[in-house]
């Protein structure tokens, strides 16, 4: 069982382009050739919270609870190793996404069971803007249908920051 499985260090809830079938799912790909993940789950969260797209698409979980929807995700058993690069696509020392706690629903035929994990939420620094510019709408799961227009990182302009990118995004009308 993956719970008892001393080389995972973490649960990851993951709601964007680290599901399958989207852009960075090549990196759970590679964590799961190495050891380093594995799926456990079809799962969504047991608070309501907000899910938007920003700038390219980018999908970005707001800590805002009560708000938005029930958000549908997959869970990962993740090593350190694992969790470290999946830090660094995330941006969390660079204040792009926060890696915070989070009550999830495993969803299957049989029931379902309630767990804590971590996400990667919007950097609060900007995740009220981000929740205003979109309107106070966000959607339950991240499809093709939101992720239509999502622009892969090295696509974007260079000579701006991703912070700055953001605050660009949320400061156009």
């Amino acid at each position: 069982m993956v719970a008892e499985d001393d080389r995972f260090h973490s649960f990851i809830f993951t709601y964007g382009t680290l599901k399958r079938g989207f852009s960075n799912h090549a990196l759970i790909q590679d964590l799961a050739a190495t050891g380093d993940a594995v799926f456990v789950a079809a799962c969504r969260t047991t608070a309501t919270l907000p899910l938007v797209c920003g700038p390219y698409r980018v999908p970005f979980l707001l800590n805002l609870p009560g708000s938005g929807h029930r958000v549908s995700g997959e869970l990962y058993a993740v090593s350190a190793r694992g969790l470290d690069r999946m830090d660094e696509l995330e941006g969390t020392t660079r204040g792009h996404y926060e890696r915070l706690p989070i009550e999830i629903e495993e969803v299957d035929g049989c029931g379902s069971r309630r767990r804590w994990a971590e996400a990667y939420f919007a950097h609060n620094g900007y995740a009220a803007e981000l929740w205003r510019k979109s309107g106070e709408r966000g959607f339950s799961s991240y499809s093709e249908k939101e992720a239509a227009g999502y622009v892969k990182r090295k696509d974007r302009p260079q000579n701006l920051s991703f912070l700055e990118q953001i605050r660009l995004y949320v400061e156009s009308s």
